[in-house]
């Protein structure tokens, strides 16, 4: 039974041996291979997409962990590569879009196989049917871990590990990288990370001949045993030793993102025990084939009837010839005339029809050239009439402005009128009062 904790996911050799894809026929060194592959795929996307390192560390060891539970015959590599990296993606707060994850792995594919590399269309059937594959697949890896999907790397321990042995800083990267290399092999579901973490030390410092403290052994500072170390060096040594990982196709569902599968192009056809296609293709085959044979045996019935009755025929022939042989020549020579009319009527009627569609297809045009010319002219006879009505109110506002202004003129004049008076009626009463002022000086 594989122990499962919030934070462990580990299982022994046995168990390991045993796996889902053993019990299917799958041998140990092809499911290492697509082990393999299907890191390197998650790796590589995780670079193209400009993920961290710690999303393709995760999404790595949740690939490792789905197989551990299923069979590389039911479930695609490639197809669960691409969820892990989408679910490793959420998992990590550096979410990326499905769309994204899709044409990253289908441009991966065209590239890897060597196919013209075609941008992949999010508006067709194809993308639609990997974008469902995608959230299912997703769904898979979830329910087998019970949603329990925390990720706890090698990688956090090293630095701890290598300040406090006090190793030259060169020895950081070595060890970062054979941490690195360490997640495309079963080393994450066997040992806690810890252990791991001491046998990347443990291999890096004998890379660059760095000795670390025996005396007492360094290893049980760090909570790990030396036949853990030393399993882990040399799983890192036979990962070393292998060739390049290439793709087995032992899924029996098509798992491409380059080329089309048989389901998205073909009807479904099923093969019988007999060995005979089953499916529409097949019926069809079976109806030509009942149609042939039918129409072979009613051949054969008239080639009997038509035996019987030679002879009678045969005797008629006789008779008519005869009375015949005037009338042929003349019959070919008026056939021939008539069939070279009938010809020539043909030729004519084609042409004709050509010439009336033709004619059709002008009077259309003109019609709707003329329908545009009315439309227009219809136009611009509305724009002519709401311009003259527009004038007309125009000279009417004038008009009755002009008006008002009349009247206003009128009424301002008269007061001015009457203002002149008063200064002609007060100027001579001043004049007046001065003529009796000057009276009344000369008297005194």
């Amino acid at each position: 039974m594989i122990y499962t904790a919030i934070d462990t996911f580990y299982l022994t050799d046995e168990q390991l041996k045993n796996s889902p894809s053993s019990k299917d026929g799958i041998d140990e060194a092809t499911e290492t291979t697509l082990r393999i592959y299907g890191c390197d795929l998650i790796q590589e996307c995780g670079i193209l997409l400009k993920l961290p390192q710690a999303v393709m560390a995760t999404g790595q060891v949740l690939f490792h962990r789905f197989y551990c539970k299923k069979s590389f015959v039911r479930f695609n590599v490639k197809r669960v590569a691409a969820s892990c990296v989408w679910l490793a993606s959420k998992l990590e707060e550096s979410p990326r879009k499905a769309r994204q994850v899709l044409i990253v792995f289908h441009r991966m594919e065209c590239r890897r196989e060597n196919l013209p590399i075609e941008h992949l269309d999010t508006f067709s059937k194809k993308y639609v049917d990997l974008k469902g594959d995608l959230i299912r697949t997703e769904r898979h890896l979830l329910k087998e871990m019970g949603f329990i999907c925390h990720v706890e790397h090698p990688h956090k321990f090293i630095s701890n590990y290598l300040a406090t042995l006090e190793t030259p800083p060169e020895l950081r990267q070595e060890a970062w990288n054979l941490a690195n290399d360490s997640l495309r092999t079963t080393l994450c579901v066997r040992f806690r990370s810890e252990v791991v973490a001491c046998g990347v030390v443990y291999a890096a410092a004998r890379r660059f001949q760095v000795p670390l403290p025996e005396n007492p052994p360094w290893w049980k500072a760090f909570d790990a045993d030396k036949s853990g170390i030393d399993e882990v060096c040399r799983v890192l040594a036979h990962l070393y030793s292998l060739p390049k990982a290439q793709y087995v196709p032992v899924c029996k569902e098509g798992g491409s993102f380059a080329t089309p599968n048989r389901a998205w192009d073909s009807p479904h056809q099923s093969v019988s025990k007999d060995g005979l296609l089953t499916g529409p293709i097949a019926n069809e085959d079976a109806s030509a084939g009942k149609v042939s044979s039918a129409a072979a045996i009613n051949q054969e019935v008239g080639k009997d009837e038509l035996i019987k009755d030679a002879p009678d025929k045969l005797k008629e022939s006789k008779k008519t010839d005869d009375g015949s042989l005037s009338t042929i020549n003349g019959g070919e020579s008026r056939e021939e005339p008539e069939s070279k009319l009938v010809s020539d009527n043909r030729t004519d009627t084609s042409g004709e029809r050509v010439l009336e569609r033709e004619r059709g297809r002008e009077r259309e045009r003109d019609k709707t050239k003329s329908r545009d010319y009315e439309r227009g002219r219809e136009s611009d006879r509305e724009r002519g009439r709401g311009d003259t009505e527009r004038d007309r109110d125009n000279v009417k506002e004038r008009g009755h402005r002009s008006r008002d202004k009349g009247k206003d003129s009128g009424h301002m004049e008269k007061p001015r009128h009457h203002s002149s008076r008063d200064r002609d009626y007060r100027s001579s009463s001043y004049s007046s009062r001065d003529k009796d002022r000057r009276k009344h000086h000369s008297y005194a």
